[in-house]
Order: structure tokens, then sequence, then C-alpha cells
């Protein structure tokens, strides 16, 4: 089943037609991703902002930059992600 959240993603990161993608910003496209991911995420937990830059010990401000799928991502910032939400975003075979 192809879910709303899943085209989404596809849709950022340009695997559905009628989406362009400037050659320049590929990471923004993984930002977005990241974000859709993060606030699918935490509307499934009913997590707020606040609660997630409590988790991530880093402030509401962040968060919000981080939600907008504009921020180019540290690893150790993707990190903190996963483990604040439970997920999962760096799936290259490498295991913790």
């Amino acid at each position: 089943m192809y879910t709303m959240a899943e085209k989404q993603i596809d849709t950022v990161l340009g695997l559905v037609e009628g989406t362009e993608e400037n050659k320049d910003e590929k990471w923004m496209c993984h930002s977005q991703a990241i974000a859709a991911t993060m606030s699918n995420r935490m509307e499934e937990l009913g997590m707020t902002q606040r609660a997630l830059a409590e988790k991530m010990n880093c402030t509401q401000q962040y968060v919000s930059k981080v939600l907008k799928g504009r921020e180019n991502l540290s690893l150790e910032t993707l990190c903190k992600i996963e483990n604040a939400l439970g997920i999962r975003i760096l799936q290259a075979g490498i295991d913790k």
C-alpha cells in the first residue's frame, strides 16, 4: 500500500513525475524527505516541536527550521533525530 507519507517523500526526492531538481542543491531534497519523515513520526507519537527539541537537546526554533526541510543536517543531528523519534534515517548498512 502506497501511503501519503511515502508519496510525499517520493515527490520530494523527485521520484514522482512533474518535479524538478536543482542540481546545486540535491541535499535539500534529502532534507525535505527527512523533514516529512520526522513530521509524520511526530504526528504518530503525538509529539510537539518543543518535546522533540527537549529530547534532542536543542532549541524549538532549530527543530522548526529542520522541519521546513531547508537545513543541511549534520550526522550528529541525524543521529539525535533518530534517537529522539525512534526511527532510522541513515540506512547505509552500518550497524550501530
